[in-house]
């Protein structure tokens, strides 16, 4: 008889901070605002956080498993937007007078849900392979550069997705340029300077869970 797998307490509370981050960076990504010269949006506060966890996972648990998170906060997050879209769409009650607000929030336009889910699903499994590729590559040496360069390739190829369909010919091909690089740019700094917590994190789960994939 096949023995059925087992995920640990630590797994899945990775896991279920990875999907949290998800749904928190589409309700903050609402929000636009202006860091210098930098466009960005709100969602910068949280997203990278995914990409730190999609680290750890691949790191720790190898490449399987973190497909198995990142499909796993791709459903949690389509479930998300379908039931909030189904929410926006119901009418309100009479003495309720926030619909407009409530619209703003939660009426994700199609074509801008479109573009975070691709973008999302391209950007995270890159993120995972790369990092996966390189450990193997490197037999296990040099973390901070795996985990620095899988997050450039994962941001890159996200932002070069979600901006160009979400807001083409919307925002002028000047600015959206900019969003897509300001956008990897922090991220990726946000990366380096969390990357010595990541250092410890990993070490940590390599010790307790008795995991190095």
């Amino acid at each position: 008889m096949k023995q059925k797998e087992s995920v640990s307490v630590t797994f899945m509370l990775l896991g279920v901070t990875f999907c949290v981050c998800l749904i928190l960076a589409n309700l903050l990504a609402t929000k636009q605002i202006q860091f210098g010269p930098l466009n960005l949006t709100c969602g910068v506060l949280v997203f990278p956080i995914s990409y730190v966890v999609n680290d750890c996972i691949t790191e720790v648990w190898g490449f399987r498993r973190a497909k198995l998170i990142i499909w796993t906060g791709f459903v949690m997050n389509f479930a998300f937007v379908l039931l909030a879209w189904l929410a926006d769409l119901i009418p309100g009650a009479p003495y309720w007078t926030n619909q407009e607000g409530f619209h703003a929030l939660f009426g994700l336009a199609p074509r801008v849900a479109l573009a975070s889910f691709v973008a999302f699903l391209v950007g995270s499994l890159l993120n995972a392979y790369v990092m996966s590729r390189m450990k193997i590559h490197d037999k296990g040496r040099r973390f901070s550069l795996r985990a620095i360069a899988s997050t450039v390739v994962g941001e890159l190829a996200d932002s070069l997705i979600f901006f160009p369909v979400a807001l083409g010919g919307i925002v002028p091909k000047e600015d959206l340029l900019l969003m897509v690089v300001s956008q990897v740019v922090v991220k990726t700094l946000y990366e380096v300077v969390v990357l010595p917590i990541t250092i410890q994190v990993v070490a940590w789960l390599k010790r307790t869970e008795g995991m190095d994939v």
